[in-house]
């Protein structure tokens, strides 16, 4: 009985040195395809609510909403020429470890040009030292080249159960992952947003998809 118990914890132990988890890592940042195929578009999860903001505009007024931002953190959609442009604002998500992914343009910019795709997950890999999890289209519309080179690059298509541009808190959907904009002629207050999360069981995505299960939306070709 000792015996068996010695060779347990030694192959513990042998696991442990072999795939260490880093602290601040989790179970999502090592998985890469979340969907069966192609034609499936993330959309919703099981329990909680998933915030996500859609970032392409903003110096001052995205600093201070990044700066209001508390765990657990939404994710953060991040256009990559405005995260050119502003690489301080960039080094304050990365300081305070927020998740990201990459915001594209419209869906249908992708049909004929997937090279427009690569460019963007390249400079995503450029900014932020490593391949984004997911993307969503400017639009949420994902046409069947844009998913098709997505899945070959091993990024997920995210998109959401509803769009809140502020106002009244819609009615709770169990699971919704909520997308929510800060552009140049649409963006949600930092007060529009604290209230949003009062009267919600906010969760980081991860745990509002890995509840389980993963709800998709199947796109026809």
């Amino acid at each position: 009985m000792k015996y068996k118990l010695l060779l347990l914890i030694t192959i513990c132990t042998i696991l442990v040195l072999i795939f260490p988890q880093v602290p601040g890592t989790s179970k999502l940042t090592q998985v890469f395809r979340l969907t069966n195929e192609p034609n499936d578009v993330i959309t919703q999860g099981t329990s909680g609510t998933a915030l996500t903001i859609n970032i392409s505009f903003g110096d001052k007024e995205a600093t201070e909403l990044i700066k209001s931002l508390e765990a657990p953190y939404p994710l953060l959609l991040i256009d990559v020429d405005w995260a050119e442009r502003f690489p301080e604002t960039v080094e304050l998500i990365k300081k305070k470890n927020i998740p990201t992914g990459l915001l594209g343009h419209a869906g249908m910019e992708y049909e004929q040009d997937i090279p427009l795709l690569i460019e963007q997950i390249k400079k995503y890999e450029t900014i932020f030292d490593s391949k984004p999890l997911w993307f969503r289209s400017m639009d949420e519309q994902f046409p069947y080249n844009l998913r098709a080179a997505l899945w070959e690059s091993q990024v997920n298509a995210l998109g959401s159960t509803r769009i809140w541009e502020g106002g009244e808190s819609p009615p709770v959907i169990e699971g919704e992952i909520l997308s929510l904009p800060h552009h140049r002629n649409k963006r949600i207050s930092i007060q529009d947003l604290k209230k949003l999360q009062e009267n919600r069981d906010i969760k980081t995505l991860e745990d509002v998809l890995f509840s389980m299960t993963i709800k998709t939306k199947k796109i026809p070709k």
